[in-house]
């Protein structure tokens, strides 16, 4: 999927001045390049995407999805634990400026929220983003590896005896979950390969 060119169609149902879409766009590239991210990167939204294309039938906005699949990591920072809070913030400002209607607004910013905690929720729309969020926790153990790899590098200020309580407490949390996915679809392609792979990481930590 070309991520530019499919922001750039979002935006343009919305507003017709391309000089606002760019430098939208140009935040949202910018932001998902910055040294430091390995996973949190637009290979990750593009990712997302293709996870979401599949069950696109069972989405009843996926305009508003969409949005919050760009906007949901654009402020990362290892040290911080408000990234979600902030990037919600940047969404509401910058989709207002696209005049999107408020209550849109209001829905994006809270799934850009709740991929925070990833409980389930009331909206399935928002639950089909936090699968598809968390997908490549249930790929094949070379993919988990890898990402488990880029994941430590966005951690590197941290070193071993700070970053691995902190690893496995996040492993532990997503197993003690009733479901790590929420939706059907999800969990019956990913949900028992990710348990295994979590097991496998957490006896790697040890």
């Amino acid at each position: 999927m070309n991520l530019k060119n499919y922001f750039e169609t979002l935006c343009s149902s919305f507003t017709e001045n391309k000089q606002l879409i760019d430098s939208l766009w140009n935040e949202v590239e910018t932001r998902y390049s910055e040294k430091g991210r390995h996973y949190h990167n637009l290979l990750h939204l593009e990712n997302m995407f293709s996870e979401l294309e599949a069950v696109k039938s069972h989405i009843s906005d996926f305009t508003a999805i969409s949005f919050s699949v760009f906007y949901h990591d654009l402020i990362y920072d290892a040290s911080s634990k408000s990234n979600e809070e902030k990037s919600a913030a940047k969404a509401e400002k910058r989709l207002g400026e696209l005049h999107l209607n408020k209550d849109r607004i209001s829905l994006i910013s809270a799934q850009i929220l709740a991929t925070k905690s990833h409980h389930q929720s009331d909206n399935e729309d928002t639950n089909y983003l936090l699968d598809a969020d968390l997908s490549v926790l249930g790929k094949d153990f070379k993919t988990y590896s890898e990402y488990t790899q880029n994941i430590r590098k966005e951690y590197s200020i941290y070193p071993d005896f700070l970053y691995k309580p902190g690893r496995k407490k996040v492993l532990k949390h997503f197993l003690e979950l009733e479901s790590i996915f929420k939706t059907e679809y999800f969990k019956d392609k990913y949900e028992a390969q990710a348990r295994e792979n979590i097991a496998a990481e957490l006896q790697l930590l040890k």
